[in-house]
Formats: structure tokens, sequence, C-alpha cells
């Protein structure tokens, strides 16, 4: 089963910066971009990494550490290194909160 999950005040969201929050056991990396919210597990595929410590370009995040693309809204592995999809959930803005949509 899934629930929305209230992970931050939506005024700590910037335009353009990442947002890391904790939901559970898990740590998200939420980013904002022309209206849109976009959440993925903050981790590289490729080695782990944070990918909230990466270059956000609006449509990718970046891993700092080797430069795989991630796509925001799918998780998708864009560019090598990562070969694997990080996972992505589903997110908005309600009642002036962030909400992710978490799986048990």
């Amino acid at each position: 089963m899934a629930d929305w999950t209230d992970v931050a005040a939506a005024e700590e969201l910037i335009e353009g910066e990442p947002l890391v929050v904790e939901a559970g056991d898990c740590v998200l990396v939420v980013m904002s971009h022309r209206g849109q919210v976009s959440c993925l597990e903050d981790v590289c595929t490729h080695d782990g990494g944070p990918l909230s410590e990466g270059c956000f370009d609006g449509g990718t995040l970046a891993c700092p550490r080797h430069g795989a693309k991630f796509d925001v809204q799918t998780g998708e592995a864009l560019t090598m290194p990562a070969t694997q999809p990080t996972k992505a959930f589903s997110a908005k803005i309600e009642d002036g909160r962030v909400w992710v949509l978490m799986e048990e």
C-alpha cells in the first residue's frame, strides 16, 4: 500500500535547488522546476553517491562523483557510468507542504 508522506514545508523547496529530505528509512532528493515537483532516492546506482550534491538542470540530476545523469521524473539512468535507474517517487505540493507517495 502507498501513502502520501509529508516531507517538508513548501517554502523549503527552492526552484532549481535539490532539497534532501527523509521519509521513513529513505533519503530522498526533491526538486522543483517550472511548477513541477520531482523526487528521487538520493543515491546514484553506479557507486552510491549522493545525487543531491550534483547538478540539477530541470530535467536531469547528475551525480557529482562521475557525472552519471538521471531523469528526475522517471529515475532512468541516462548516461554512463550508471546503467540502472534510481527510484523515482510521485511528489506534490499541497496545503503549503511537500508530499511524497511512499510505498510500504
